[in-house]
């Protein structure tokens, strides 16, 4: 299994077993992006709690899944977007208008795409959930 992307291997993961409806999966290896993706997840609504195990091996990620999540994944490459290109995106790889999440890396941080537009700035976009 190649290594190249955590955030989508910790997506597609989440995906998969969201499918055969499992309760706790464990993510490895893991990072602050992956971390910060899952906590704007649950702040949304789509998985459950989470904790942090830290070991020799480096760490890894106990995830509590809710059943809610239809579609998930990284989108790649990172397109670079701006306030006026969110709608293009949404259409893209959002089902339908309000329904849905992009995860954009901002100069302030992660946050949700419509987090992004109250604020008025753009960013990479990083992965998308419904």
């Amino acid at each position: 299994m190649s290594l190249n992307d955590p955030l989508a291997n910790a997506l597609s993961h989440i995906l998969n077993s969201e499918k055969v409806a499992k309760k706790k999966i464990v993510i490895r290896p893991t990072n602050k992006i992956i971390e910060n993706v899952l906590k704007l997840l649950q702040e949304n609504n789509y998985v459950g709690s989470y904790e942090i195990i830290e070991d020799s091996k480096g760490n890894s990620l106990v995830l509590n899944l809710l059943g809610r999540i239809n579609k998930c994944g990284a989108v790649k490459p990172r397109f670079p977007v701006k306030v006026t290109e969110f709608e293009k995106f949404e259409k893209r790889y959002l089902p339908a208008k309000n329904f849905g999440i992009l995860v954009v890396s901002t100069p302030q941080g992660l946050m949700t795409h419509e987090d992004a537009k109250k604020k008025g700035i753009g960013g990479k976009l990083l992965a998308y959930c419904y």
